[in-house]
């Protein structure tokens, strides 16, 4: 596996890969990386994205989760830039419990390519990666930020 950082604008983004396939994303990486050079393919989506956020980050992926949570990612992906849900919406959608949404959510390997922050709770933003405070948090508001999304 190679792992490496590619700058954003609220901070890096530790991006890992095996092979051919994105198998990591951590928007708030702690600790060194081993400074392998991102493939051109890869850094270039995640550009794209910083740059226009209704570009769909298209990658190889290589996630490993349960049935359930490859379920709710796969419907993530569906969800339009700037046009976020609920837990609770989503979870009625798939007949499930917002609270195992946000699991499977936290549990996301990939997220921005697997778009986990436009999950909100009903009175805002609501956690990111199991933080309702801090980093994590900031991260998810200006990425909604950046889709268009105004919190309440």
């Amino acid at each position: 596996m190679a792992k490496a950082l590619i700058q954003a604008p609220f901070g890096p983004i530790a991006v890992d890969w095996r092979g051919g396939a994105l198998a990591g994303v951590d928007l708030v990486p702690q600790g060194e990386r081993d400074g392998a050079v991102l493939p051109d393919w890869v850094r270039a989506e995640f550009v794209a994205y910083l740059a226009d956020p209704g570009h769909r980050i298209d990658l190889p992926l290589q996630p490993a989760g349960t049935a359930f949570q490859q379920r709710v990612w796969s419907a993530l992906r569906a969800i339009p830039p700037g046009r976020p849900c609920t837990y609770g919406e989503l979870a009625a959608r798939l007949g499930s419990s917002a609270r195992a949404i946000g699991q499977a959510c936290r549990a996301n390997p990939c997220p921005l390519v697997v778009p986990c922050h436009r999950v909100v709770g009903r009175r805002g933003a609501g956690g990111f990666g199991g933080a309702r405070a801090g980093a994590p948090l900031a991260v998810k508001r200006w990425l909604l930020r950046h889709e268009g999304w105004e919190e309440d």
